[in-house]
C-alpha cells in the first residue's frame, strides 16, 4: 500500500462530550492489481483518528472508490493499519 495524497480536517467537539482531539482524514491509497482491495477508479481510506490522555489512534475506518465515492466492504490488515496509523500521526504532530 502506498499513501499518495490526503486531507485533514479538525473535528470540533461542540458539546464537548469527547475528551482530546479528533481529526478526519482522507488517504488516497494506491495498492497493487493482485491485492484484493485494488479499484481502477482509486481508493480513499476515511479515517477518525483521536488523540487523547490514552495516546494516539485509529477510532474509525471506511474504505471508498477513489471517483465513485462507493463504500467497500472491506478490512485493512495489520500492517496497512499501523502504515495509516503512522501516517497519521506524523501529520498532526
Amino acid at each position: 500500500m502506498n499513501i499518495i495524497g490526503h486531507t485533514i480536517e479538525k473535528v470540533e467537539d461542540t458539546i464537548g462530550i469527547l475528551s482530546g482531539d479528533r481529526y478526519e482524514f482522507f488517504i488516497d491509497v494506491e495498492v497493487p492489481e493482485e491485492d484484493d482491495l485494488f479499484s481502477e477508479l482509486g481508493l480513499r481510506v476515511k479515517v477518525i483518528y483521536a488523540q487523547d490522555e490514552k495516546g494516539s489512534r485509529i477510532v474509525q475506518y471506511d474504505i471508498y472508490e477513489k471517483e465513485t465515492e462507493k463504500f467497500l466492504e472491506f478490512e485493512l490488515e495489520d500492517e496497512e493499519l499501523s502504515i495509516i496509523s503512522d501516517y497519521c500521526k506524523q501529520h498532526i504532530d
